[in-house]
């Protein structure tokens, strides 16, 4: 064994005799990998001058966008970088960083590049010539702001992939559209992103096609199709694709959907690979409290009476409209408690199906007036207005709507207390995002295209949580930790739209439609506006350190700039679940309670141990683990942040072997009464779930 690993697993020596760890042999498993495995393989350069001209030469990073700057300017980049005088802090924030983000030679035999190296080329790549922004993004990534993995990874190199995580497409209810879709998720999935697709408009098993009865496969065949495309087209062999199919609960066919990823169930519908979700409108957990029975629909039924698809109208609002008219078909009853247990038993075998709360997203969605949102990524946190493309024969030109490119980063809480301008920070992410929505262009996705290019939204997020409450004492789940991420995601929301505002004044454009948003008329503004400011407790201030208490009178004013100017991104919020940026930064994963204080990882015939940031013997009692906190307080703390979030925030739930499927059933009802938008995995202890590996950003 490497002498890094043995000493990297040293630190669980005494660990089950006397309940300490060894921390410092983490620390010398770091200098030893270092020692051993890095140097070794790193090439050396006499100047940056050579490094720079050399990689670009051999074709390692695009020219254009060096010859953007002078080299002396680029030099002064790399001195700012290594003044910082990084440490990785761990062994796994090392290791992750140079198995996974540091480019190598193409044998894989040579390191080209350190963490300085990455975070300039990234400043660089990403500013597109302007030095002010290059600087600040130097400032922002080795301070506290991480570029989700592809804009990290792949940033500035001349052989690379897309910039963004993860795709939502809409399918309609023709072969045409089915067909189109299949093709998107190939190109989706070549390109390394998870994709979404909502399937609530395609007619259900039994419908007729051509007025001809019972002819209508229903989604399970086409939910098997975009299956095997996702596992065709596997980033060059080296994993397969990711995808999630959503159906709202209504629909014909949701009985086989949900019974798909139970491993028993029957071969013509498993599922094996494909994540699923439901969608639930608030009229189901109506019906469920009354103790009624549901009826399901056909969307081809609601699409002729109507004119509108399922996915485009509010069930809740339309269910006893639908009840009433003698036009739409009452495919099948069901007692609503009876198929929420079968979902919650679904959830306990296998962690499926996700859950998006309908009307939990739309009531409070700022783009109310310009459309609905159908649905979320795979990893529940990407909350956009979609419209659905028309697409014809081949002899016709298609119409295209609006689907979605999620477009991450997040933002280290613990780190940006310490930082000396918060609102900057949160500027030069937002800018940096900006930068990569207009940079990014999937032609061969002209849905994506053209809504990327109108839209111009992003997904600017948080992490850390649990290793920044550690530091400062607090309980997760306590009155102090609701309070803190309360008053940090409202500071959020405020410096990235007052961002958007002057990236707007400064641009003279909106997003497509903005006049018809709840920013232009005000009304967004109003639960600000209208409330008076309380005090936050002595350990709350604390725990903020340099981040800005927002009050009633800076809302005010920026509300008035807002009206002026008007908005550039159409979304700028959303918090995704974080994996491998966590381990690089040595944060605790998004908002979410840890897992375990000290994880053990193996890969092949290795192990790696990683103790939670901020880790001593002393806190190790603050270090609650998930499973061992009050669900019910976890869910209050997600209420907290979601209330400034515009989109979503990926909120796993945990659960032993203990639960019932009705203790289950009962938090997610809770979780849909807090006002929470998703609820990504179930996962129950010593159980292994299949995660999203393009939404860990």
């Amino acid at each position: 064994m490497k002498t890094y690993l043995k000493l990297n697993n040293e630190v669980l020596n005494r660990y089950s005799l006397t309940g300490e760890l060894e921390l410092d042999k983490d620390h010398d498993a770091t200098s030893h990998y270092f020692l051993e495995y890095v140097n070794p393989k790193l090439r050396n350069f006499n100047t940056i001058e050579e490094k720079i001209r050399n990689l670009v030469e051999e074709g390692y990073y695009e020219k254009e966008f060096i010859e953007l700057y002078e080299m002396e300017f680029i030099k002064k980049m790399y001195d700012k970088a290594n003044r910082y005088n990084f440490r990785f802090p761990s062994f796994m924030s090392a290791s992750k960083f140079y198995d996974s983000y540091a480019m190598k030679s193409r044998d894989g035999q040579e390191i080209l590049e350190k963490y300085e190296d990455r975070i300039v080329i990234i400043a660089l790549y990403l500013a597109q010539g302007d030095k002010e922004l290059a600087e600040r993004a130097v400032e922002a990534m080795m301070e506290a702001y991480q570029p989700a993995t592809p804009t990290a990874l792949n940033s500035g190199k001349n052989a690379r992939g897309e910039l963004v995580s993860c795709f939502k497409l809409t399918m309609d209810d023709s072969m045409n559209s089915i067909a189109e879709n299949i093709g998107y998720c190939l190109e989706l999935s070549r390109l390394g992103g998870g994709v979404g697709v909502n399937l609530t408009d395609l007619r259900p098993l039994g419908d007729p096609i051509k007025g001809i009865l019972n002819r209508a496969s229903g989604v399970i065949p086409v939910a098997k199709l975009l299956e095997n495309s996702f596992s065709y087209s596997n980033q060059l062999g080296q994993r397969n694709g990711s995808g999630v199919a959503y159906l709202n609960i209504f629909h014909a066919d949701i009985e086989n959907f949900i019974s798909a990823k139970k491993p028993n169930a029957d071969d013509k519908i498993r599922l094996a690979t494909l994540s699923t979700g439901i969608i639930i409108p608030s009229i189901f957990f109506e019906l469920m409290k009354r103790d009624e029975d549901i009826v399901l629909f056909s969307p081809y039924d609601i699409y002729n009476e109507y004119g509108k698809r399922m996915s485009e109208i509010s069930m809740t609002e339309m269910y006893q409209e639908l009840l009433r008219n003698s036009n739409i078909r009452q495919i099948k009853s069901l007692n609503a408690r009876k198929l929420y247990t079968e979902v919650k038993k679904a959830q306990f075998e296998s962690g499926y199906p996700f859950e998006i709360f309908d009307d939990n997203v739309n009531e409070v969605h700022p783009l109310k007036n310009i459309g609905r949102v159908k649905m979320s990524n795979l990893c529940t946190e990407i909350l956009q207005v979609q419209e659905t493309s028309n697409i014809t024969d081949q002899d016709q030109p298609n119409e295209y709507g609006l689907d979605v490119s999620c477009n991450l980063g997040s933002i280290d809480i613990h780190a940006a207390s310490k930082v000396q301008d918060f609102g900057k920070l949160v500027d030069t992410s937002m800018r940096l995002l900006t930068n990569v929505s207009t940079m990014t262009n999937i032609k061969n996705v002209p849905s994506v295209s053209k809504a990327n290019q109108l839209m111009h939204s992003v997904g600017l997020g948080a992490m850390n949580l649990h290793g920044h409450l550690v530091t400062q004492g607090i309980l997760y789940g306590s009155k102090d930790s609701i309070d803190f991420i309360d008053c940090f995601m409202e500071a959020m929301n405020y410096y990235s739209l007052k961002s958007s505002m002057e990236i707007a004044k400064e641009r003279g454009e909106t997003f497509y439609r903005y006049e018809d948003s709840d920013y232009a008329s005000g009304v967004y503004f109003d639960q600000y506006v209208n409330r008076e400011d309380e005090e936050v407790s002595p350990t709350v201030l604390k725990a903020l350190g340099n981040i800005p208490i927002i009050t009633k009178h800076m809302w005010q004013a920026l509300k008035k700039d807002v009206m002026r100017y008007g908005v550039f991104n159409s979304y700028r919020l959303a918090t995704a679940p974080t994996g491998s940026i966590s381990y690089i930064r040595s944060c605790t994963a998004s908002i979410a309670p840890c897992t375990e204080r000290v994880e053990i990882r193996d890969y092949a015939d290795s192990r790696t141990i990683y103790p939670m940031p901020h880790l001593s013997n002393d806190n190790a009692h603050l270090y609650v683990e998930a499973y061992d906190v009050n669900p019910y307080d976890m869910i209050d703390l997600y209420a907290a942040a979601q209330k400034h979030v515009d989109q979503g925030i990926s909120m796993t739930l945990y659960v032993t072997d203990q639960w019932t499927t009705e203790q289950l059933a009962k938090i997610y009802i809770y979780a849909w009464m807090r006002g929470i938008k998703s609820v990504y995995y179930v996962r129950q202890r010593l159980q292994t779930l299949e995660e999203c590996v393009a939404c860990q950003i």
